[in-house]
């Protein structure tokens, strides 16, 4: 949209809202009711064109400042400087969250991460609209794709599936064999008629036995390979090669090798550094050194850049604000194969215990101004 034209429609909306504030001075209580509630109304489109105009200013000054990241995208195995990013609960409607987010932090993040569920219903088809938009934004989409299997519903298929009780026990096989065939297709066409790169971070954790269903208490690790690899040749089938694949274990569940899909099919190996502090019996305090750097070795033999795809601390139990100043500090000198680095900005975890789980950073002025100080010296 033109500039000429955003400040005509701000204009008009501004007029708009004035002449409904006049008019309500002017006939007094005669306003109540179908008229105030009309008015109310109005306001509220005042409000939405005003948040329009400014997200889709904020969204091509963005674009500016990531335009150094276009020629970057031929290169994305081999980036020279490490690629931050996050995943913001509250961005569902919108890339406002993100967009605040990085402001408090002084950057401009490169990776935008989203999650997207297997399954029939609408909004766990390829996130189409999520990805342009975070495209036109000027960054890179992460999507995080889930494999759930019992959202789907069977009469969409043409060999049938599974019941739902038991659609999870070896599940990997059915993918591997092509029982989700029409879905992936689908999914893979949809993706390729992008045309831009996207991550893909598929079925993470599998070697968690606690967290998902595709993991092993469900499945063998040579099943994980065969889903991997067969989602791999459908995507190569639709010509979806814009897509980027981040093979992403638990650091802390170990049997990499077991479930590594194979050179050929890897292009980023993405695991997650979260420290629970003591939310829970199953943990305690773990500094960022804890969770990733003991794996870091075995992680960098596979020859990948490495993606720390999700990134952050609890409050509970523990200094938070140390927390981050020793993890962020000397990072890209003490594990320079870390190539990217995404933020869970997640206000409402509720994947692990019953109690929501606040991992934001942008309500904490001490911790936002410790995360900036340690990204700014990085360059």
């Amino acid at each position: 949209m033109k500039p000429i034209l955003r400040i005509f429609i701000a204009f008009l909306a501004l007029t708009l809202g004035g002449a409904i504030v006049f008019g309500l001075t002017f006939v007094g209580e005669m306003t109540k009711g179908p008229i105030e509630d009309a008015l109310s109304g109005a306001g509220e489109a005042v409000r939405e064109v005003e948040e329009k105009i400014i997200l889709e200013q904020r969204t091509e000054t963005r674009a500016d400042q990531l335009a150094w990241l276009k020629n970057k995208k031929k290169n994305l195995q081999n980036p020279t400087k490490i690629l931050l990013g996050a995943f913001d609960s509250e961005a569902n409607k919108s890339l406002k969250p993100i967009f605040n987010l990085e402001k408090s932090l002084g950057t401009t993040f490169p990776l935008v991460q989203l999650y997207a569920a297997w399954g029939s219903k609408e909004d766990e088809h390829f996130p189409k609209l999520k990805v342009e938009s975070i495209l036109k934004s000027g960054s890179i989409p992460v999507i995080t794709w889930e494999p759930w299997l019992t959202d789907f519903d069977s009469s969409q298929f043409t060999g049938g599936l599974r019941p739902v009780e038991v659609r999870d026990k070896n599940g990997l096989n059915d993918i591997a064999t092509g029982l989700y065939d029409d879905y992936l297709h689908t999914w893979a066409k949809a993706a390729a008629k992008v045309k831009q790169p996207i991550f893909l971070r598929f079925g993470h954790e599998m070697n968690d036995p606690y967290r998902y269903p595709w993991g092993p208490q469900n499945n063998q690790a040579e099943s994980f390979v065969a889903a991997w690899r067969h989602v791999h040749e459908v995507f190569q089938q639709e010509n979806a090669t814009n897509i980027i694949w981040v093979w992403s274990p638990h650091p802390a569940h170990g049997w990499f090798e077991a479930y590594y899909p194979g050179n050929d099919v890897v292009d980023w190996v993405g695991v997650g550094a979260l420290n629970y502090g003591t939310v829970a019996p199953w943990s305690q305090w773990w500094s960022f050194d804890d969770i990733f750097g003991k794996h870091y070795t075995e992680l960098t033999a596979f020859g990948k850049p490495i993606m720390v795809s999700e990134f952050g601390c609890l409050a509970v139990g523990g200094d938070r604000k140390k927390w981050f100043s020793a993890a962020l500090d000397s990072l890209p000198v003490s594990y320079p194969n870390v190539k990217a680095l995404i933020f869970f900005h997640n206000l409402r975890d509720q994947t692990t215990t019953q109690q929501p789980l606040d991992w934001s950073i942008r309500y904490d002025s001490s911790i936002v101004r410790t995360v900036a100080k340690a990204l700014k010296s990085w360059k």
